[in-house]
Order: C-alpha cells, then structure tokens, then sequence
C-alpha cells in the first residue's frame, strides 16, 4: 500500500506564500474578531516574548482569554497555540540571526536588577525596556514628519479617552505652553463633539490608543480622513484601527507585569514631540516658558 504523505508540514502561513507569521497575521487582520485582533497585534509587536509564553501569560498581555489565543491559533489554521507558537520561535530565530531582533546587539548590558527582583523592582525594568524598546523602533522621519505637523498647524487636537485622557490633557498643557492652539477631545460630551465638528483641513488630528482604541478616537480619526485633515496616531499596537487610519505613526510599548499597561514610554514619546517643536525656535518659547514657571 502506498504511503501517503503526512499532512502540510510548513506552518500554514507559509504554506500560502508568507514568509513570516507576522506578515501572515497582518495579511488576514481585518478577518478576525476583535478579541482576536487583541492577540494579534499582541503577537505581532512582542514576536520575541510570544515564542516564549504560555498561551496564558499571553492572554493576559493581550488583555483576553486563553480560549481565545486557542481559537486565534486555530483560525490561523494552526492545529493549537503551541504550533502557532512553535512558528513564532521559528521566525524569532530567524530574525535574531540576522540581527533584526530587539537585544540583538553583540554585547549585552548590565542589567539594571539582581535575578531576585521584587515586584516593583520588576516593574521598574519592564519601565526602563519599555522605553528602549520604544526608542530602537522608532522612525527618525516619522518624528520628524510629527514635529512638523505640530509646528505648522493652525490648531492641534488631541483624541484620548479613559486612561489616554490625562495624556491628551498633559500633551495639550505642553503645546500650550508654546502658544499652540491646542485642544483635546477625552469625552463623549456635547463641547468635545462640537470640537471634532470644527476639524477641518488645517487641524492636526492626534490619536492617542492603549490596546483597543475607543470607539471615539477612530471616530475622530475617521473624520479627520473625510475632511483631509492631517493625522498623527500614538499608538502601542502597530495593527491598531487608529494607526491604520492615520497619515504619521508612532509606537511606544507598553509592557508591564503589573495589572494595567504602563505608559512610561508613551509620556517619554509625548515630552520628546513637544522639546522637538521648543528646539525649532528655542529662543522664541524661552521668555514665555520663563514667565510660566515664575507663576
């Protein structure tokens, strides 16, 4: 009797031509559910952390259930996560070789804790990474092409609600502080509505998104495209709705072992936007700046 051969023996992303997981996971995005979508821009920005979790460890980064990494696996046509996660390690490798991988550097620094860290000891350093992460990712022409939006804009407004509301009000007091017109948009409130009424094509749109953007950010985000005005999103997920309807993107990671993100990268992001416009014409913020803090 003749043999017949075993089933597909490539991961089924490269069994359909992709040569990544990553480039097969945001070929099919707009497919899946958006518990799933959670797991997949998860996967997609923390390769090197998924080829090594749990498929628990990794619902909870992702904000969701275990079933549902089980069923994301299987909707890639994965039998179950650990092929899925087997193919993540393959890839992973893959980019450490050549030298595409974060850390990949040939000398490794000292690390910040001793290997018995406590709790706030090991949030300290998911801080400090999360920010070197952010810095190594970042896109020198993005920034700069943000900065310019900043300092060119009749009006700037900043979109962020929930936990992005705070951020919205501290970026805008920063902008402010250079005599830019700034406002942000935190609430579904009557005043905030008539804010995004007024969007028009010299309105610099800023979307600011933590995981799963709100359904107000895409709202303004979309309007903004509608009325051709330039858009700017900061986001912590590359496949995030928000960055896919905006012109400039900028990702921070927000990795944390505690039980919220951490938003130290996203702050750091936020100060360095506003010291780029100040260092266009420092000379020309430096007496209002000084008049602020001798309030």
């Amino acid at each position: 009797m003749k043999r017949t051969s075993a089933t597909i023996t490539a991961p089924p992303h490269e069994a359909r031509g992709h040569q990544t997981l990553s480039a097969y996971i945001q070929a099919r995005f707009d497919e899946f559910s958006r518990s799933q979508k959670d797991v997949a821009q998860y996967i997609v920005d923390h390769l090197d952390e998924v080829a090594f979790q749990t498929a628990e460890e990794l619902a909870r980064r992702a904000n969701t259930s275990s079933s549902t990494v089980v069923r994301f696996s299987q909707a890639l046509g994965f039998e179950g996560f650990p092929e899925l996660q087997h193919s993540a390690r393959e890839e992973y490798r893959r980019n450490v070789a050549s030298g595409q991988a974060a850390g990949s550097a040939t000398t490794s620094p000292e690390p910040l804790f001793s290997l018995d860290q406590n709790e706030f000891e090991t949030a300290i350093a998911a801080d400090y990474q999360n920010v070197e992460e952010t810095a190594r990712r970042v896109s020198r022409s993005d920034v700069e092409a943000a900065i310019n939006a900043i300092a060119s804009a009749d009006r700037v407004l900043v979109c962020g609600t929930d936990q992005m509301a705070f951020f919205a009000s501290y970026f805008r007091h920063l902008l402010m502080l250079l005599d830019l017109r700034a406002e942000i948009v935190a609430s579904p409130s009557q005043e905030a509505l008539s804010r995004l009424g007024r969007i028009d094509d010299r309105t610099l749109v800023i979307g600011l998104s933590a995981g799963r953007p709100h359904p107000l950010v895409v709202r303004a985000m979309k309007l903004a495209r509608h009325r051709k005005a330039p858009t700017l999103a900061v986001v912590d997920a590359t496949l995030s709705e928000v960055a896919k309807l905006a012109q400039i993107k900028l990702y921070y990671s927000s990795n944390s072992p505690a039980y919220v993100r951490s938003h130290t990268a996203l702050l750091s992001t936020i100060q360095a936007l506003a010291y780029g416009v100040y260092s266009r014409d420092a000379d020309q913020y430096a007496d209002r700046i000084k008049a602020f803090r001798l309030k």
